[in-house]
């Protein structure tokens, strides 16, 4: 694993590609000036944090096969380590929530969640991209 250097770009570098990705519904990011957000958390933060989540299109087919193919990605329960996480709430924390219910509050198939770590953000999304391409 190559960790990031210290002046490398931020994890909006990888919000921002996952964003313009084909394979990619929606990104949620207070970082990216897309997000409905963006001014306030401008306003409240002096950064937007590494964790966002995004949705996969095709759903949970599609989000799993992506999952499966992310090399510097570890799928867990929980996101706070120093490495980047990943996971599908929708198979994890909030499984035993109706699925209507679930859409109700965002987390429709395909939601995954990611906490972006202290690896170079180009070798992650060099990973996303090979990732989102295998489906």
């Amino acid at each position: 694993m190559i960790l990031a250097k210290a002046n490398s770009s931020p994890p909006i570098k990888l919000a921002e590609f996952l964003e313009q990705n084909k394979k990619v519904d929606k990104v949620h990011y207070p970082g990216l000036k897309s997000n409905k957000y963006h001014k306030i958390a401008t306003k409240q933060m002096r950064g937007y944090g590494g964790m966002f989540s995004f949705e996969v299109k095709g759903g949970l087919k599609n989000a799993k096969i992506v999952l499966e193919n992310l090399n510097i990605c570890t799928l867990g329960a929980s996101l706070g380590g120093v490495e980047s996480l990943i996971e599908m709430p929708g198979n994890t924390s909030h499984m035993n929530i109706p699925e209507e219910e679930r859409k109700e509050i965002g987390i429709v198939p395909g939601f995954v969640r990611l906490s972006v770590g202290i690896e170079n953000v180009d070798d992650l999304i060099a990973d996303f991209s090979n990732a989102l391409e295998s489906n």
